[in-house]
């Protein structure tokens, strides 16, 4: 009787177990359901967290969530200010049609107007870079600002730094923005800026406790400087020795960067002022960070995306230009990790006959990352598209060139953190010269690559595409 008991009860703590097995995966399903993801990664998560609750649930609390719905209410404020700032912005600019799509496009997506810059410099060399920032810096007479995902505490670092703490001793307004895991430099090392009446913040830090906070994986890797509001910066550069000097034994990395002056440097200001302020709170907005610039003969939108946002703007810009691309689509990243639709269109544009090529790195920072990037080769060399590998050193561009009038300059690569869960900000520049400009430096960059064959593909081996495919797993949080 008693062993009939205990029986017994153990079916009913069986069946107690099924029921809240089952109540738990009714329940991930819903919530995962709610937010409205594709289908295949809904799916993926309701079966990692149904199957592995274990593991699935943290992984989930870190890498799930989409949005940082604080922001908006935040600084809806600010934007309404800024954006009245930025009204006459390209109001009579000409638009050809070649480029009309586009321009459309960027303005509804992201109210990115159409502006013009009296100068526009393109640079591949971050020594050259730095001395140009350097001068800039020092001719700054009412502010500077500069947001970096990373800002080492290296000879480039403090180079600089000093430069800041000096304008700002004297009595320039000077406020630096840091990605708060993106840049481990502690206060100490920013002291000398404190110092002098400079201004400090970081951006999204960890704040960890009992649980990581749900917002860690959200990370500027913005890297801009806007100074006096007429000169702007922006790129794939961060301030470190591995984009100058080089690092650990290694050469610089091969990147890309931009500056120019003009009406599009109040879009950046504008830019800058968002994270800032959810960063360190109250700012003064004064009418001399916006002034009036003359019209300039380059045309240019800025175009900046985020999880705070409900869509993706630079997502949808690349993806609507090569889409449309008839000629040629010139591709330069360190992560190629796209999702399906961007793939659709560069697959697609191969296969109308389009030139379509593609740079990336032979040796990337990351294995995983490097890894799912090659689980798309062969999809790509299928439709006629040609993919490169480059050697010389780490390749860290991020730049697109559409036919001839479309070159895309920025920090965002090809991959989802860049277009969903990253600040990411680029310049869409119209006009032959920087689409020739990058073109050019593209070419020669060949010249230092390999060719990736399609017989490479063909005979690797079942282990390596084997650990292609389960890194591409990965792929929406890469």
């Amino acid at each position: 009787m008693l062993r009939t008991s205990i029986t017994l009860r153990a079916v009913d703590w069986q069946l107690a177990a099924l029921w809240l097995e089952a109540a738990w995966i009714v329940l991930v399903a819903l919530w995962i359901a709610a937010e409205r993801r594709s289908p295949a990664a809904t799916l993926a998560w309701i079966l990692g967290l149904a199957l592995l609750p274990l593991v699935g649930a943290p992984v989930y609390w870190v890498f799930g969530p989409r949005r940082l719905a604080r922001r908006r209410t935040r600084y809806r404020g600010l934007r309404e200010l800024l954006d009245r700032q930025l009204a006459e912005i390209g109001r009579g600019a000409p638009l050809e049609p070649d480029v009309l799509r586009q321009v459309r496009l960027a303005a509804h997506l992201d109210e990115a107007p159409l502006a013009t810059a009296s100068a526009l410099d393109l640079f591949r060399d971050g020594r050259e870079l730095v001395d140009a920032l350097e001068r800039d810096l020092a001719a700054a007479r009412v502010s500077i600002h500069l947001e970096y995902y990373i800002w080492e505490q290296d000879a480039t670092g403090r180079r600089l730094l000093e430069r800041l703490a000096e304008r700002a001793a004297a009595g320039v307004r000077v406020r630096l923005l840091v990605d708060a895991l993106g840049t481990r430099a502690g206060d100490r090392f920013f002291a000398p800026l404190l110092a002098a009446g400079g201004e400090l913040a970081r951006f999204n830090p960890p704040r960890l406790g009992v649980l990581p906070s749900r917002l860690i994986n959200f990370r500027t890797h913005r890297k801009i400087a806007v100074l006096d509001g007429r000169v702007a910066y922006l790129g794939g550069m961060n301030v470190a020795d591995c984009h100058t000097l080089g690092a650990r034994g290694a050469p610089p990395w091969r990147d890309t960067h931009l500056r120019l002056e003009g009406q599009a440097a109040r879009t950046l200001q504008r830019i800058f002022f968002e994270n800032w302020q959810f960063s360190a709170g109250a700012c003064e907005l004064e009418a001399r960070d916006f002034a009036e610039q003359p019209e300039g003969e380059h045309r240019l939108q800025i175009l900046r995306s985020g999880p705070d946002r409900d869509v993706y703007p630079i997502h949808e810009f690349l993806f609507t230009a090569i889409a449309g691309a008839d000629e040629r689509v010139w591709m330069t990243t360190a992560y190629f990790v796209p999702d399906e639709p961007l793939l659709t269109a560069v697959r697609s544009a191969a296969h109308r006959g389009v030139d379509v090529r593609l740079l990336v790195p032979e040796r990337g920072d990351s294995r995983l990352v490097a890894a799912a990037g090659r689980s798309f080769h062969d999809e790509l060399l299928d439709s006629g598209a040609r993919i490169w590998e480059y050697g010389p050193a780490m390749l860290h561009a991020k730049t697109l060139v559409v036919d001839r009038e479309l070159a895309v300059v920025g920090s965002a690569n090809l991959d989802n953190r860049s277009f969903r869960l990253n600040f990411e900000v680029v310049a869409a520049i119209y006009g032959s010269a920087a689409a020739d400009r990058l073109a050019a430096w593209f070419e020669q960059d060949l010249g230092h690559a390999r060719e990736v064959p399609r017989a490479r593909r063909r005979s690797l081996s079942s282990g390596a595409r084997l650990l292609e495919s389960g890194a591409r797993l990965f792929a929406a949080v890469l």
